[in-house]
């Protein structure tokens, strides 16, 4: 069992909001018409066992979750990523959490790292509720056109 709550009704996303993407992937985690429950890792700590049940959940390394091309990584580390051990790595995102290479969304018991804003799209629900759907030939009337 993990550390990280999970729930089919709820979003849980792990983001930073000095990124764009960061940004952008709560903004459409906020729209969705799921509870969200969002971790703005700038402002929060994330323990190395939280970090290490993300890269687990989305079958990776923890040094996949880091953007060894971010100027900061190379100014520190070079352009070739260093070899280390996990705990170095984890080490990196818990001191350095905007190296953080893309927001990770919990969907239920999926979980997510969206490359862009858009791709979240497909993740979420549309927030039609109370919207009055009319079929195709009665959309439109002779007054619509010019």
């Amino acid at each position: 069992m993990g550390v990280i709550s999970k729930d089919k009704r709820k979003l849980t996303i792990y983001y930073h909001s000095g990124t764009t993407i960061g940004e952008q992937a709560h903004a459409y985690a906020n729209a969705s018409k799921k509870k969200l429950h969002a971790v703005d890792i700038s402002k929060t700590n994330v323990t190395g066992t939280q970090w290490a049940e993300l890269a687990n959940g989305l079958g990776q390394s923890i040094s996949d979750l880091i953007d060894t091309d971010h100027p900061d990584f190379i100014d520190t580390y070079g352009k070739e990523a260093p070899k280390m051990e996990e705990h170095d790595w984890l080490k990196i995102l818990e001191n350095e959490p905007h190296l953080l290479k893309y927001p990770v969304i919990i969907n239920g018991k999926k979980y997510i790292q969206v490359q862009s804003a858009a791709e979240f799209k497909k993740y979420i629900e549309p927030d039609s509720a109370g919207l009055e759907k009319k079929p195709l030939d009665k959309q439109f009337t002779d007054e619509d056109t010019p």
